[in-house]
């Protein structure tokens, strides 16, 4: 749980890195500490926002949860848990809307829960057996259609967030359309012109933009803010079992594994210990108790997050004692309840700005892994799987098959495509003797 200082703790040489368990000194350790928690404040906000979730409450679990993954991994692994974009479909499934409400967020967080607890089991096989077989099931053409199919499915619940005007707010829908403008605009020229930690959270960035402009046009009212207590425990909720929403949820545990492995290979590579590789069933397990606690509390589930991962590219220092220092913050935050309320006052057209942006990003994130591995989409089980896997997912959009008390939204069902078709195609590729 201790950590060497680095050389004199001031500085960090030109050609060095501040390895896990070393670290700066203090007051810059908190300074990173700081960075690390800007880095990830935008997107683990965005998820609740978007979800209807408490954010204060997800603050704290992602605290909670960071503190308790770097438990587990005995410090080796610096990572910050933030918020899992991958649950926003099932999530948003589950919780509704006005015209087509859903069974609650009881049954979202029993939907987080088990997933997690399926993540956390997944942790437990690698840390028997390797990653081999996840490299089997998942290859990269199956792994990118599952990604980019969550990113694209959530098209039209970006749009819907630009449009949809809360009834409460004397908001128009030109109004509503001119702040996710301005947003996606604000975020589009910052990542233009900077580099380093400005450009990475421009997200963030345009998300201030597009509220500032909502406040220029009168959209916002902090009355609830005002009778809000500075200092307070979070809004709790309970889970409800409801087997239901499990098919819509399950297709996520995919997505956590691509990315707690990637984020695992990340660091190993950027600090040169291979050896961190080792530690990847740790993580996928930590990831999955971190998101068992998130659900049962009323938290949103959490990821490895990669924005972290950049800020550690930056400054070179790898050191988890900065993470520490995040997760303690982000926990002393989360004690506001004023804090929290003023989220809740962010205009439905800045969500949907940043929305519009973040979800494409996520689908690209799986064009990216195609890219990436070279996938060839002459090949024929390549080029149909994922085909139909896509169209499928972006066709339903918001919607779902039901079977009895089974409900299939277009994540499940293009992720059931995907698997079958592929490895449908490859059975009786090898049956007819092609090797390839």
């Amino acid at each position: 749980m201790f950590w060497t200082k680095h050389g004199d703790g001031e500085a960090v040489a030109p050609d060095a890195i501040v390895k896990p368990l070393e670290r700066l000194s203090w007051p810059r350790t908190i300074g990173l500490g700081a960075q690390h928690v800007i880095a990830m404040f935008g997107a683990t906000f965005l998820v609740p926002l978007i979800t209807g979730f408490p954010p204060s409450t997800t603050l704290l679990f992602s605290g909670v949860g960071t503190l308790l993954f770097l438990i587990i991994t005995k410090n080796r692994v610096p990572s910050y848990l933030g918020s899992s974009f991958a649950f926003l479909g099932p999530v948003g499934a589950a919780m509704g809307t006005q015209a087509a409400p859903g069974p609650g967020m009881g049954a979202a967080l029993f939907g987080i829960m088990v997933t997690g607890l399926l993540l956390a089991i997944v942790g437990l096989i690698v840390n028997a057996v390797g990653t081999g077989w996840i490299h089997a099931l998942m290859p990269p053409a199956v792994m990118g259609a599952i990604v980019a199919l969550i990113g694209f499915n959530l098209a039209q619940a970006s749009w819907s967030n630009v449009t949809t005007i809360k009834p409460e707010n004397d908001v128009t829908l030109n109004d509503s359309l001119l702040v996710a403008a301005i947003t996606v605009i604000a975020i589009a020229i910052i990542a233009a012109l900077f580099r380093g930690l400005l450009g990475r959270i421009a997200i963030l960035l345009g998300f201030i933009a597009g509220y500032l402009a909502s406040l220029s046009l009168d959209m916002v009212s902090f009355e609830t803010v005002k009778a809000a207590d500075w200092i307070g425990f979070p809004e709790f909720n309970s889970p409800e079992v409801d087997w239901s929403v499990i098919p819509m949820f399950l297709p996520v545990v995919f997505v956590l594994v691509a990315e707690n492995v990637g984020h695992v290979r990340s660091v190993a590579h950027l600090t040169g210990d291979d050896s961190i590789n080792d530690l990847t069933g740790k993580t996928l397990f930590a990831d999955g108790a971190a998101t068992v606690i998130a659900g049962f509390g009323g938290g949103s589930a959490t990821t490895t997050y990669g924005e972290n991962i950049g800020v550690m590219t930056a400054t070179r220092v790898f050191s988890t004692a900065a993470y520490w220092v995040a997760g303690i913050v982000a926990i002393l935050l989360s004690l506001s309840p004023k804090f929290g309320e003023l989220l809740f006052t962010i205009p439905g057209g800045v969500i949907g700005g940043v929305t519009l942006v973040l979800y494409g990003i996520i689908g690209l994130i799986g064009v990216r892994m195609w890219i990436d591995n070279k996938v060839d989409f002459s090949v024929q089980k390549n080029l149909f799987s994922v085909a139909v896997a896509l169209i499928i997912a972006m066709g339903m959009g918001n919607a779902a098959l039901e079977f009895g008390d089974i409900k299939l939204g277009g994540i499940a069902l293009g992720t059931a495509a995907v698997l079958v078709i592929y490895h449908g195609m490859n059975a009786l590729e090898r049956l007819r003797g092609d090797r390839a």
